[in-house]
């Protein structure tokens, strides 16, 4: 076994070795790299979902259908006209379910509830349409559905 100091200079002496030993790096990289591959997948840990693919169906429009529009100030309107409190809100859907109930009582046919379609600003805040669901839903609505706008160039079915 021998140790190379250096390459000898002109003078016939040797001068310091300018070549640096790069397996010891290489090592240790190979190493980490070993120990990152190994302990990443044990990290990351995740649940297993199955999301919901979002398909546009063509909603069909009903007279008894209740319409309402929340903008990005959070106000909420019934139709185009606007409702001022939670309270009001909740005073004309419970208003609006006896009233279609009634009538449709009073025609002798099946009983069918009305739906509650919901059109959201883009830039609303999710506890804006949060609180109108909720107060729907208290009102006695069970169907409550959201109107989007399909993305361009997708066909609805």
């Amino acid at each position: 076994m021998s140790m190379n100091i250096g390459s000898p200079d002109e003078n016939g002496e040797e001068g310091p070795m300018t070549e640096i030993n790069t397996t010891p790096l290489v090592d240790v990289m190979l190493v980490l790299l070993i120990i990152f591959l190994i302990t990443v997948p044990v990290v990351i840990q995740t649940v297993p979902l199955r999301l919901p693919t979002v398909t546009n169906l063509p909603t069909t429009t009903k007279p008894e259908n209740v319409l309402l529009s929340v903008d990005a100030n959070c106000d909420t309107y019934w139709g185009q006209a606007k409702v001022e409190t939670k309270q009001e809100l909740l005073d004309r859907g419970v208003a609006a379910l006896k009233a279609e109930i009634a009538r449709q009582e009073k025609a002798g046919s099946k009983i069918e509830l009305p739906e509650v379609h919901i059109r959201g600003d883009k830039d609303m805040e999710y506890r804006c349409v949060g609180g109108v669901i909720y107060t729907m839903q208290r009102a006695g609505f069970v169907k409550i559905g959201f109107i989007s706008e399909p993305v361009p160039g997708e066909v609805t079915r």
